[in-house]
């Protein structure tokens, strides 16, 4: 028996996050300036979605401590700053270590409905 694992994000609602409604909560998260969310999986795995509203760095990480893998953006130049996260810190990342916002939805929206990269994604293991 197939069993898909749920998503909820962390800190804010033990009540599981839908595929079809992530993409919803990430912009309303945005919208209210909270340009960081985690979203932490039934199975222990953590999602991260960091934007600065035109970029995103998406990561996985499988557990705690675990340095995870991360989308890119291969031949992407320059870097782009604005990253806040919820303790105030303003990132800059590399736009290669980066995805358009359009995309990392993408990304995120299939990682929450089916627990993988859609095939034609472009990540890097971190390990």
């Amino acid at each position: 028996m197939l069993v898909i694992e749920s998503w909820v994000i962390s800190n804010d609602s033990p009540v599981p996050v839908s595929s079809e409604m992530v993409l919803e909560v990430l912009r309303s998260r945005i919208d209210s300036g909270q340009l960081e969310t985690w979203l932490t999986s039934s199975s222990g795995r953590s999602l991260a979605f960091v934007t600065n509203t035109e970029r995103a760095m998406v990561m996985l990480l499988e557990e705690e401590g675990d340095p995870g893998e991360h989308a890119v953006d291969p031949g992407a130049q320059g870097s782009s700053d604005g990253f806040v996260l919820s303790n105030g810190q303003d990132d800059e990342y590399s736009d290669e270590d980066t995805v358009p916002v359009h995309e990392a939805f993408r990304l995120v929206k299939q990682i929450v409905g089916t627990g993988s990269w859609p095939t034609d994604a472009r990540w890097v293991a971190d390990r």
